[in-house]
């Protein structure tokens, strides 16, 4: 994709464990060459994704004890799946220490200053994973195409762009940088879908309504900037999306190939006994329940 493809990688701490001899690391056969993928089922899925969530349970302690800081970037078209995967991360560890970045529209006087300023307060400190939900490379992809900046802003980005990050990664940051890969009949299926899921509507915008009409004004400028911006020290991972459950299981089975964390060992759990009532006594009183419907 460009400059230098070295890649920080980690020690693999979670390599596939207990796999059934003659099957893949899902525990499904494996697929032919060139042949069609096999079915994942749901309980494959579930089964894979509970394991890896708990190393990223493993990640967060590694993150508390040693003082980390983790900045993962996720960009992609609308409809990439960049939430889900975002979520599966999340879902089971502290939203202290693995925090989402998912800024609104700037503001006039966001506007005015130097374009990466308002991004610069949420990377992380010692301690934090930070997880954006869109990012600086706005102004190379949404920003550039439906014409909120111009075209020399967004080329003077591009130019700028592995300069902010080289110093990001000096400073001892773990920059990682995935773009979630989907096609047009995905990305055409998904967006008509949320027409009629109630609890998607609000993903169906005006602004990913224009958007929609400018797939390959998209494509060129993805291709700018994975071509401007894909560096040795924070190179660009790019995930095939088209199936949303493998993109969440290989995205983050890629995060913990590359993030240099140690196991914390289990300690058994050692319950104390519970007080006694002491003369307490339930008092009478009718509370406000809530209606059990359910």
């Amino acid at each position: 994709m460009g400059k230098g493809k070295k890649k920080h990688q980690g020690k693999g701490k979670h390599a596939h464990q207990g796999e059934d001899k003659g099957e893949g690391e899902l525990g499904i056969a494996a697929t032919p060459a060139g042949g069609p993928r096999p079915a994942l089922t749901r309980k494959a899925y579930e089964r894979e994704l509970r394991r890896l969530q708990e190393e990223l349970v493993q990640v967060q302690l590694w993150v508390q004890r040693t003082g980390a800081k983790v900045c993962i970037v996720f960009e992609g078209r609308d409809t990439a799946g960049k939430g889900g995967v975002i979520k599966r991360i999340t879902e089971r560890v502290s939203p202290r220490v693995f925090r989402v970045v998912a800024l609104p529209a700037p503001t006039e006087r966001e506007k005015s200053q130097m374009y990466v300023q308002r991004y610069l307060p949420h990377l992380p400190a010692a301690g934090e994973v930070i997880i954006f939900d869109r990012s600086w490379y706005n102004r190379a992809g949404v920003e550039r195409v439906m014409g909120f900046c111009t075209e020399e802003e967004s080329r003077r980005f591009l130019e700028m762009a592995p300069a902010v990050e080289k110093a990001m990664v000096d400073s001892g940051i773990i920059l990682l940088k995935y773009w979630l890969d989907v096609d047009q009949d995905e990305q055409d299926r998904r967006l008509r879908a949320r027409e009629h899921d109630g609890r998607k509507l609000w993903k169906l915008s005006p602004m990913d309504l224009k958007s929609y009409a400018h797939w390959y004004d998209y494509s060129r400028a993805r291709d700018d900037m994975l071509a401007a911006t894909d560096t040795s020290w924070a190179p660009w991972f790019v995930a095939d999306s088209n199936d949303k459950k493998r993109a969440r299981l290989n995205v983050i089975s890629h995060l913990l190939d590359h993030l240099p964390y140690e196991r914390t060992p289990h300690e058994d759990v050692h319950f104390p006994e519970r007080q006694g009532a002491g003369g307490y006594v339930e008092p009478h009183c009718e509370y406000r329940r809530v209606p059990e419907r359910f």
